[in-house]
């Protein structure tokens, strides 16, 4: 998926166990089936799984997750990645690595959730718990922008719109951002985000949330980054839900649906050639988004 990626598979991933932590390396190692775009990962036996960066970008993440997961897991209602070992750097891949514990669950489907209501209750409750931890020590901590104002947002989102100039409708898209991202600028304190609310980084087990995983992008700021998975994920109704929860004021909520725009942009324009599935995704933030905007113009 990317340029600087490096190749990954079993094989690496036992030799590294043999040199650094040889209890596991007789442990069955299968690679993960996702979307993930940062992280290789490998389940290591029952209880456990294996993370690598893919690229030099996404070591940063792996540290931060690291030092700050440990801080915050017990704060949280629902299991979190939990490092039970850091790998170093090794002869046949070049930078820090983890073993970590494996967590149960399946990522929700978008469009095909049982009880999308319960879902987006659960997640809410999750995301309050997480902006209720008192962020000063990671105050302006703005990984890949997370959390950023939306200003910050502005010269990358019109790059990539370029990117998608041949498309029908890349005048509404474009119109959409700008207006949902001229929207009033938080101005409370920073909160601790994920900084990556996608369905692809959780977990449900028995349609309910059961985990929240991938933390390579949290940061702290602005609180509307997070709403970003209410139009990645739910349906209508399954939105309502997640607003109600979340009681965000109007102004949150709408930063909110600009962050699920710039990411589907992101992902459209990046992905479209080399992983149709996750730029499958981005259009359904997109068209969720649109779909919003136009409802609510027609009740204005």
């Amino acid at each position: 998926m990317h340029d600087d990626e490096v190749t990954t598979d079993a094989a690496l991933v036992r030799h590294l166990l043999a040199a650094q932590f040889p209890q596991w390396a007789s442990l069955a190692i299968e690679p993960v089936r996702a979307d993930g775009t940062d992280n290789a990962m490998y389940r290591l036996g029952d209880a456990l799984a294996v993370r690598l960066p893919r690229r030099p970008s996404a070591v940063e993440g792996l540290e931060r997750e690291q030092a700050w997961l440990p801080r915050l897991a017990p704060f949280l209602p629902l299991p979190v990645p939990s490092a039970v070992a850091k790998g170093a750097p090794g002869e046949a891949y070049p930078w820090p690595w983890s073993v970590c514990r494996w967590l149960e669950g399946e990522n929700p489907t978008p469009g095909r959730v049982s009880d999308t209501g319960g879902l987006a209750r659960d997640l809410a409750g999750f995301i309050r718990a997480l902006q209720a931890i008192d962020a000063r020590a990671a105050a302006g901590q703005y990984t890949h922008g997370r959390g950023a104002p939306l200003s910050r947002w502005r010269a990358t989102i019109d790059e990539r719109l370029g990117w998608l100039a041949d498309l029908d409708n890349i005048g509404t898209i474009a119109a959409a951002w700008e207006a949902d991202a001229a929207a009033p600028a938080w101005n409370g304190a920073p909160v601790h985000l994920h900084g990556d609310m996608s369905f692809g980084n959780l977990l449900v087990r028995e349609g309910r949330l059961s985990g929240v995983i991938d933390w390579g992008c949290m940061a702290a700021g602005d609180p509307a980054c997070e709403l970003q998975v209410a139009w990645s994920l739910f349906d209508p109704a399954g939105r309502a839900a997640f607003k109600a929860a979340m009681a965000v004021d109007e102004a949150t909520w709408i930063r909110g649906r600009a962050w699920g725009l710039a990411m589907g942009v992101l992902n459209v324009s990046y992905y479209r050639t080399t992983s149709p599935s996750i730029a499958a995704h981005g259009w359904r933030a997109i068209d969720a988004a649109l779909a919003d905007i136009a409802a609510g113009a027609q009740t204005a």
